[in-house]
């Protein structure tokens, strides 16, 4: 999957998701305090351990439920009364560095955290006034084996409600003990296994997306999964930190090293391998100070160096240079992987790329690699036969996998990929796990794909949790890691999501959204409905419509003024931090206007047009053949006009213009009788493009856009021009 370089983790896109920027994988929607990086290194001390409170709310509400490492799904919540209390006994007394409260809206708005020895006598760490909910983290000092937040006051009618309460520190004053020894691939042709620490070492893993600022918040949920392991794509001086908090989870890190072209076709810029020596003797450089760094770090499990480039060089060559640039980058590799070797024989060296060919390459060139990793969606399950096909004598890790990409799914009707459903997804990624768990001695685990928060286009395909709610993939993955999710409370279900019409929406005025949804747990469902303007103008944002609800799950929702094709997404809320979320596309076209099309096919004539740029000719009369995939396109310069001729004297009622994005700013709508005389019956300096619909008062022959401004840097471009009666 496409990534552009990072420093340690990078936010996920496919080339066409150029998605989901990497690294921008998207400022997340979550509100939530950033947890200082100083804090990894302590270890999390409450999470299990045995907690009780002055009251609950009822039997699902238990204090046991605030430090159990669910951050979404189970929470703690008192009686509806000021003076409350929750603590946690750490179970020996222990140096204390800091608290992170995760709290459910009903926060509290003044409280104390407070420590004790004996559970009796209890001294004040650190007092909050005037608290705004969201997270809460907060640096204390001090020792006690028990730790209280002691409420003061509420911040609404309810009681208080934690999601969590985490305290940090140092059990009994020491540094928690190292969480791995060396790590080997050990064993012969086809009965190779990972051991760490001498001991059996499968990859239950996910990919890792959100700051590292946020992994004491995130990487107990990622524990709770049954995940053991998470990938990155970038390593250097900020690593440390995540690092750190692995550690403090007991969580292994594949520490990746970013090579370009990296992300596969599309992405990640250009080297010549067979002559750029400068650049790679920087990385060689950059990466083996990085594995001098963190080659004794209990958190690192191994070394993945580059991600995708044997297939990403077809982007920038072809034909025989194309041959020469693979076995010069494999060959590079092997030169990293070899001085990796020299500075920690402890832990392995693989790469990833997500074509099984290249494993002909690394053959060929890498056989100082220690195994193969590759990142494969749809085709899991046929990287097995690939490998056996190829005569490979190493073993190999999946990298990335999941449900299908964007880049592997059929066309809907409106011609863009047809994403899958909730369930779909879900299954896609027990299939996959199977499919790795299958290759018994050969294939040493997985990193699912993609342990993220960003709640956008991209985000909403792949995450297990987007806006830091879980999906029904987050369950399957869990299931996959740990064989259950017995008495867990499961998110909604959407099924047969329809839009109508699906294909001519009208721009500015409402469609129908149908969806049936299922709760499993009989939880009161809430809903939210969002739209996503990616394939109509490049944002990938979800921002929320304008809808209202017809009953029995179904929506009426108002449609973009901008026309192309949308996508609208149903999320259905559980109240428990899980969330259903489905989607179709819908396409937004002109509004229809009533009565006849006077300039339908009549003469047409124009200042300038384009004849061999893009999809051109684009002709005067293309404006007039009342469809919208062809255009009329002018010169790129100010001004040029279009006209056309009704044949005879007509009375005019409104003109609708359906523009390119090259559109006008500013023009004015003349007539005339004779083709030479024009009168001006509108005008406008604030064109926007898309459509415009105007209501003219008027008698004329001939009709004519005199166009003054262009609203691009391209000319003027027009797909159609309705005149009517």
């Amino acid at each position: 999957m496409p990534r552009p370089p990072s420093p340690v983790t990078l936010a996920p896109r496919r080339a066409a998701f150029a998605l989901l920027a990497l690294g921008a994988l998207l400022a997340s929607l979550l509100t939530v305090a950033l947890a200082p990086s100083a804090h990894a290194a302590d270890t999390l001390l409450s999470q299990g351990r045995t907690a009780t409170a002055s009251s609950q709310e009822g039997d699902g509400y238990s204090a046991a439920a605030a430090v159990d490492g669910d951050l979404t799904g189970t929470r703690w919540a008192s009686k509806w009364s000021d003076e409350q209390w929750l603590q946690v006994d750490l179970g020996q007394e222990s140096d204390l560095s800091h608290v992170v409260l995760t709290w459910e809206p009903a926060y509290g708005k003044d409280y104390e955290i407070q420590a004790s020895d004996d559970g009796t006598d209890w001294h004040t760490l650190k007092r909050v006034t005037g608290g705004d909910g969201g997270t809460d983290d907060l640096a204390v000092s001090g020792t006690g084996r028990y730790v209280r937040m002691e409420g003061l006051a509420r911040s609404s009618g309810y009681g208080y409600s934690l999601w969590e309460f985490q305290v940090y520190g140092s059990a009994g004053g020491t540094t928690p003990p190292p969480t791995s020894g060396a790590v080997k691939v050990e064993g012969t042709q086809g009965n190779w296994r990972l051991t760490v620490g001498g001991q059996p070492y499968t990859v239950k893993g996910v990919t890792w997306g959100p700051a590292i600022s946020d992994a004491p918040k995130y990487l107990p949920d990622v524990k709770a999964m049954g995940a053991n392991t998470i990938r990155t794509w970038g390593t250097d001086g900020s690593s440390k930190a995540l690092l750190d908090a692995a550690a403090a989870n007991g969580i292994h890190v594949i520490n990746g090293f970013w090579l370009q072209p990296g992300g596969g076709p599309g992405a990640g810029g250009c080297v010549d391998y067979v002559t750029d020596t400068t650049y790679k003797n920087d990385m060689l450089t950059e990466f083996a100070k990085w594995v001098d760094a963190y080659k004794s770090h209990p958190a690192t499990l191994m070394w993945n160096v580059g991600n995708e480039s044997v297939l990403g060089l077809q982007n920038c060559y072809s034909g025989s240079q194309l041959e020469a640039e693979r076995n010069a980058y494999t060959s590079f590799v092997n030169d990293v992987a070899k001085k990796i070797h020299s500075i920690d024989p402890d832990h392995p060296v693989t790469s990833t790329d997500a074509w099984t060919g290249a494993w002909a390459y690394y053959k060929r060139n890498a056989p100082d690699l220690d195994l193969y990793a590759m990142n494969s969606y749809s085709n899991v399950c046929k990287v097995r036969q690939d490998w056996i096909d190829g005569g490979y004598t190493k073993p190999y890790i999946i990298t990335e996998t999941g449900p299908a990409g964007e880049w592997e799914v059929p066309n809907d009707a409106n011609g863009i990929p047809d994403e899958p459903t909730d369930v779909q997804k879900a299954d896609g990624y027990t299939k996959a796990w199977n499919c790795v768990t299958g290759h018994q001695g050969v294939a040493l685990g997985a990193t699912l794909f993609h342990y993220g928060t960003e709640h956008d286009f991209g985000g909403v395909w792949f995450n297990l949790v987007p806006d830091g709610l879980k999906r029904l993939s987050y369950y399957a993955v869990k299931k996959a890691y740990t064989g259950s999710t017995s008495g867990d409370n499961t998110p909604p279900v959407i099924s047969d999501m329809t839009v109508a019409p699906a294909s001519s929406a009208p721009a500015g005025g409402e469609f129908t959204v149908h969806a049936a949804v299922r709760d499993p747990d009989s939880d009161p469902v809430t809903y939210k409905i969002y739209l996503s303007g990616n394939y109509a103008n490049g944002d990938k944002r979800l921002v929320d419509a304008q809808w209202r609800s017809l009953g029995n799950g179904n929506f009426a929702v108002t449609a973009p003024q901008k026309l192309g094709v949308w996508k609208v997404y149903v999320q259905a809320e559980d109240g428990h931090g899980n969330a259903g979320i489905e989607t179709k596309s819908v396409k937004v076209v002109a509004p229809p206007v009533s009565g006849t099309d006077l300039a339908l096919n009549r003469p047409a004539t124009a200042s300038s047009s384009q004849q061999s740029y893009g999809d051109c000719p684009c002709t005067p009369a293309m404006a007039v053949d009342g469809r919208t995939d062809t255009r009329w396109a002018s010169d790129w310069s100010d001004p040029q006009w279009l006209q056309v001729d009704l044949g005879a004297s007509k009375a005019l009622r409104k003109l609708q213009l359906v523009w390119d994005p090259a559109y006008a700013k500013s023009y004015e709508v003349r007539v005339s009788d004779d083709g030479s005389n024009w009168r001006s019956v509108y005008s406008t300096t604030a064109g926007d493009g898309d459509v415009d619909t105007i209501d003219v008062s008027a008698t004329a022959r001939y009709v004519r856009l005199q166009l003054t401004a262009r609203g691009t840097s391209w000319g003027y471009s027009l797909h159609d021009l309705g005149i009517y009666s």
